[in-house]
């Protein structure tokens, strides 16, 4: 694994762990895919540092868990605007 790749998967981490934020947040933080930040989450890291690796998969099963209440709001918040327009 070359290197820049490690501080990547350890940086996408200490993200995660320090704000909670979902896959695609950081995605968005970081300018890369939802893809890469899973894979430097779910095969990179625990090569790397396991301890930090497990803190991540339970705040990414945690927000995976609520991830239904966001959608909800999310749509709550969408048709709200919309019959505010109306």
């Amino acid at each position: 694994m070359q290197n820049y790749i490690r501080k990547r998967a350890v940086k996408v981490a200490a993200h995660i762990i320090q704000t909670s934020d979902t896959v695609r947040q950081t995605a968005e933080v970081f300018g890369i895919s939802k893809s890469t930040v899973h894979k430097d989450v779910s095969e990179r890291l625990p090569k790397i540092n396991g301890q930090m690796a497990e803190q991540v998969k339970n705040i990414l099963e945690k927000n995976k868990a609520e991830r239904h209440l966001r959608g909800g709001e999310a749509t709550r918040k969408k048709y709200s605007q919309v019959v505010e327009l109306v």
